[in-house]
């Protein structure tokens, strides 16, 4: 996709959406990742420990949860992508059939995702779920989010250009 010319409705590759919905899960990790650095002025006790012991805790939980997502994510990328079960398990050092078994309903849930609505889509319960079908059906208002996201937390990265998600989205070829 170029800068100048993100049609609405554009046709996106699954892969493209695949990869974009990872693009997505990151942008959740960091952000909660983030929020778990700052310590406020009155979180601790005079001794160091917690105010409200089991925050930090269920904090770190959400941060485990969001990066799990992120995995899932990248396995699904991978596969539609046309990896196959033995390559992420060797990434990952498990045996082809663990990985599958760990990462096949999440790809299932992806591909189920692309299907339009009014179709057999028999949607999950659950914003997660409801979340992701939208990321998938509607990548462009999804990637031009995240591109805002990537603008405002650019850290150095000086070269990223303006559209940094949504300019790397490959259509699928209509001609």
């Amino acid at each position: 996709m170029t800068e100048s010319s993100p049609g609405p409705a554009a046709p996106y590759t699954d892969a493209a959406r695949a990869r974009l919905l990872m693009a997505y899960e990151a942008c959740e990790l960091a952000d909660l990742a983030r929020a778990a650095v700052p310590i406020g002025e009155r979180e601790l006790n005079p001794d160091g420990t917690a105010r409200a012991p089991g925050t930090v805790l269920a904090d770190a939980a959400r941060v485990l949860t969001a990066a799990q997502r992120f995995l899932d994510a990248a396995a699904v990328f991978e596969r539609v992508g046309g990896a196959d079960w033995q390559v992420i398990g060797d990434i990952l050092n498990v045996p082809a059939h663990t990985a599958r078994v760990r990462f096949a309903l999440s790809e299932a849930a992806f591909r189920e995702d692309l299907l339009p609505p009014e179709g057999t889509h028999s949607g999950s319960v659950g914003g997660v779920t409801s979340l992701r079908a939208h990321i998938v059906r509607e990548p462009l208002e999804t990637a031009l989010d995240l591109d805002d996201w990537v603008l405002r937390h650019q850290d150095g990265d000086s070269d990223l250009g303006t559209a940094p998600v949504s300019g790397g989205l490959i259509q699928r070829d209509t001609s």
